[in-house]
């Protein structure tokens, strides 16, 4: 009796000394990193509603705002975005001081790609991202303000400088998934030589697919689209 309530005593200690593990941050690293791709689709799947037109979208948004769970949802995102930053940092230092002693994977041929080397770099350009994201389209800081978030959205992107920068940043999203995503099944243990191939070119293709959506986005509404109304409004003027 007395060991089995030694056994329970210790078991919060044991698991907190697991997460602590290198093997415990990677599997938190990647758990992060999946809830996080699960927003990246429903996010994604919001704005697609830009192309139906104004009124879907502000409904869209009406609807998310006046949910009562959404400060909840939004506190638990922005824990989710610090837990993947704060633990991706911790566990790439411990593997750096792990070398050269550090357990092997199978990597496969080409296991240095664009988005491992850069990992770091786009972790950084997406957090500038969702910061002034977040301030110049959720807050409204400087452009059109007012409850018609669509005309907001419009006016942002018809700005070139920001359609562009928003373009590479989610150019990084895209550079950043296209490793992460794998090297998260591979943390859950989804490795094997035959399908870890398989499994980087889902990675891949996920990735590009969540680029083009986003990227679409600025430039249709801000190239496309408005280049297309300035063309009808000067054969309008003509006409006349």
């Amino acid at each position: 009796m007395e060991a089995n309530a030694n056994c329970a005593s210790k078991s919060p200690c044991r698991v907190f000394e697991f997460l602590e593990s290198s093997i415990g941050k990677k599997i938190m690293v990647a758990a992060a990193g999946i809830l996080l791709c699960g927003f990246l689709v429903t996010h994604l799947a919001g704005n697609l509603l830009m192309y139906v037109g104004g009124e879907a979208f502000n409904r869209y948004a009406e609807a998310l705002v006046s949910n009562p769970l959404l400060p909840l949802a939004e506190a638990g995102l922005v824990g989710l975005f610090l837990l993947h930053i704060v633990l991706s940092i911790r566990a790439t230092l411990a593997n750096r001081a792990a070398r050269p002693e550090g357990y092997q994977v199978y990597k496969g041929k080409g296991a240095r790609t664009p988005g491992s080397r850069t990992m770091a770099v786009t972790g950084i350009l997406i957090l500038a991202f969702v910061v002034i994201h977040v301030a110049t389209l959720k807050y409204q800081v400087g452009g059109q303000k007012g409850p018609d978030l669509f005309a907001h959205v419009l006016g942002w992107f018809a700005n070139p400088w920001y359609s562009i920068f928003y373009v590479l940043a989610v150019g990084g999203v895209g550079l950043h998934l296209s490793h992460g995503v794998q090297s998260a099944l591979q943390t859950f243990g989804v490795n094997h030589p035959r399908y870890t191939p398989a499994l980087r070119k889902a990675g891949l293709a996920f990735a590009i697919l969540i680029f083009l959506g986003f990227a679409s986005l600025p430039v249709y509404f801000g190239f496309i689209h408005k280049t297309a109304d300035a063309c009808c409004a000067t054969m309008e003027g003509g006409s006349k």
